[in-house]
């Protein structure tokens, strides 16, 4: 929303200045951080927020405001000023407390922490692709929502700043090639083109044309002086009112800006101004060597002007939403499930009858799932990186995401896995949907940085990663995951599931579309599983706590534990009664999610696997990881290399993972245990 107020030059010039040097106090009292960017960016962040920036301090999840994202969140002090000075819940003693411990004002800007970070920034790149993911979702809740003579949903920008290093990182360049594709043009970047990274000049290593490089990717790019307000002002007016095209608005800056001595240096980037400088620099923008933290009370004051100007616009969304409320009562109920998340109560027994008597590969049977979730919960969306026919994601009764059109629940995010696990994470965070985002396992190493944020945050996004070990078969180790289970098990707050027939895939999926506060990997078979035995009065709902008893022992005691989970609980099986016959009483158990039964009582954990019980874990991935699961004599049947080219069922012959073969290892291994 446009100011409809003239601000002073001076004025204008006192207020970034004001923001410049609340930036380079900071760091300077942290002794830590990073002054060169907030000073060179002040200007464009004060023009924004101060004319353009449509938010409201007093309700910042307000659905019709703007987002802002800093992705050079190495920038964080900017963000925190600005949210001072607009009234935020963000305290001069915030701003004090800068990159301390148990301070709210972060080194980097972390979502949750302060209202007003929309969020979680640092790791370059990702800020500028999870922003694309916020216009993606305001695209469909405009297209879902809105009615004639109501434009309340998805008229609003997503605003950010961007950095060198976030156009160097490759994530940017998938998320931008999309994005133009889309013609996404409710974004608007600002590209902080200050020519200097941690190392020295740019030219040391990025020397092409961004203007060009954008207007390949199908964007409207504006070049202007950082310092220049109307230019500033007139670029982002022009990026406003382009419909039709994302925009950059690439910005000469000169990194910290203000200071004497240290402008235009790589020293500036990422060190503190030090005492000497920071006085000087005080002098040089005309403030008063001995305040720090001040802010003139004429520049609170057109920032309160501001703040109210926005509150009108925000009282009249406010009355036309009560309108259309009445008006379209239906849409209204979806919207208010679609934002409080909420799960049919019969979820779990409809996604169970929906594949009660199929069998196949997992990722089959949760194509079949998410049909019935898709028909059931209306934010439930999301797509593939150019893979939906082999992870059996596409919801067929629904149309596809495109330009201008954005109706659908299909995305195709092409050939970009890591820019989709920040799309991903854009999506969740702009509020009212279910995302999930799909490709075979061994490619989730492209999206780690992604969803370790997603974890960072706790955010629902769901993953759908299909071809999920060895048996992957002839494509070969390249495309065989072996490490991965381990590597996403070792993410706190991340919950890796990884069922092994119709029931527990079923189950799976109705614990992710109720883990509300973190992600959730869905790893899934591409070749065939039997359906498990299980008798008609086991009780299913264990299978969500993680791990539960699936064959009992003959007798009292177990001689041996078979844990296992995914395809080879199928083996396991096999195992234990190859195993009677040579008087071993084994116990199966399936352990779909390791993590989620780690947390349960003492009580049920020892239920499940004795303390005493000799254990034995066969999982076709790497034993890291498995170790705590029990301190009795453990066996671990799995993978110390990487595989091999071939026909699956060779494969398992090969590397051990046949009942036969499990049932023989076991056997010895127990002979030897007598011995000792």
């Amino acid at each position: 929303m446009k100011s409809k107020y003239t601000i002073d030059h001076e004025l204008a010039k006192k207020a970034a200045d004001t923001i410049r040097l609340l930036c380079a106090d900071g760091v300077q009292r942290a002794n830590s951080g990073h002054p060169g960017m907030p000073m060179g960016m002040a200007d464009c962040a004060f023009v924004l927020f101060s004319r353009y920036l449509k938010f409201n301090p007093k309700d910042p999840q307000w659905a019709g405001r703007d987002r802002f994202v800093l992705s050079a969140g190495h920038g964080s002090m900017l963000l925190y000023a600005l949210l001072h000075l607009c009234g935020y819940d963000v305290t001069m003693d915030d701003l004090k407390s800068f990159r301390k411990l148990g301070s709210r004002t972060a080194g980097h800007p972390e979502y949750g922490s302060l209202p007003g970070v929309e969020t979680t920034t640092g790791p370059l790149g990702q800020g500028f692709a999870t922003g694309v993911g916020m216009a993606i979702a305001a695209k469909m809740a405009g297209a879902r929502y809105n009615a004639e003579g109501f434009n309340l949903f998805g008229n609003h920008h997503i605003f950010a700043i961007v950095s060198d290093g976030d156009l160097m990182e490759g994530v940017s360049a998938e998320a931008a090639s999309l994005a133009g594709h889309l013609g996404l043009g409710n974004l608007v970047y600002f590209y902080d083109d200050n020519q200097i990274t941690i190392e020295g000049s740019t030219n040391l290593t990025f020397s092409e044309s961004v203007n060009a490089r954008f207007n390949a990717y199908g964007w409207h790019t504006v070049e202007v002086d950082g310092y220049d307000h109307e230019q500033i002002a007139s670029a982002i007016e022009s990026g406003m009112d382009e419909t039709e095209r994302p925009t950059l608005i690439l910005v000469r800056t000169i990194i910290g800006y203000g200071s004497p001595n240290m402008k235009g240096t790589a020293d500036v980037h990422g060190t503190p101004l030090g005492v000497d400088e920071l006085i000087a620099t005080h002098k040089n923008l005309d403030f008063s060597e001995d305040h720090r933290f001040y802010i003139p009370d004429e520049v609170s004051e057109l920032f309160r002007r501001r703040v109210d100007e926005l509150r009108e616009s925000y009282l009249d969304w406010k009355k036309q939403y009560e309108r259309w409320c009445k008006e379209y009562p239906g849409k209204a109920a979806r919207w208010k499930a679609s934002c409080e998340k909420q799960i049919p109560d019969s979820i779990e027994k409809d996604l169970i009858e929906t594949i009660r008597d199929e069998k196949g590969a997992t990722r089959a049977l949760s194509g079949k799932v998410m049909q019935k979730i898709a028909e059931r919960v209306e934010n439930f969306c999301g797509g593939s990186a150019d893979l939906a026919p082999s992870t059996k994601t596409y919801l067929k009764a629904f149309a596809s995401i495109a330009p201008n059109q954005f109706e659908g629940r299909n995305l195709h995010f092409g050939i970009r896995e890591h820019a989709m696990g920040s799309m991903l994470n854009g999506m969740a965070l702009y509020g009212g949907l279910i995302p999930f985002g799909a490709t075979f396992f061994v490619f989730s190493d492209y999206m780690r940085p992604a969803i370790r944020l997603a974890a960072l945050m706790k955010i629902q996004v769901i993953y759908v990663f299909t071809h999920d070990s060895l048996f992957v078969g002839e494509d070969g180790p390249t495309h065989q995951p072996v490490e991965h289970l381990a590597a996403l098990r070792a993410i706190p707050g991340l919950t890796v599931i990884r069922p092994a027939d119709n029931v527990e895939t079923a189950l799976a999926w109705s614990w992710a579309l109720r883990k509300t506060d973190g992600p959730t990997v869905l790893c899934l078979t591409r070749q065939s599983v039997p359906n498990l035995p299980r008798s008609a009065e086991m009780d299913i709902s264990l299978v969500n706590r993680g791990g539960y008893i699936l064959l009992k022992e003959r007798h009292d005691q177990p001689h041996v534990i078979l844990a296992a989970t995914g395809s080879e609980v199928g083996i396991a099986v096999e195992a234990k009664d190859l195993l009677q016959p040579q008087g071993v009483d084994a116990r199966v158990v399936s352990l779909p999610c390791l993590e989620n039964f780690l947390t349960q009582t003492q009580e049920y954990k020892k239920s499940v696997i004795p303390s005493k019980v000799p254990v034995v874990v066969v999982e076709a991935g790497i034993v890291q990881g498995w170790h705590q699961l029990t301190s009795a004599p453990f066996l671990f049947l799995g993978m110390k290399s990487f595989g091999e080219s071939g026909p699956w069922i060779d494969l398992a012959e090969e590397y051990g993972f046949t009942g036969q073969i499990v049932a023989s290892q076991i056997s010895d291994w127990m002979k030897n245990l007598h011995t000792d």
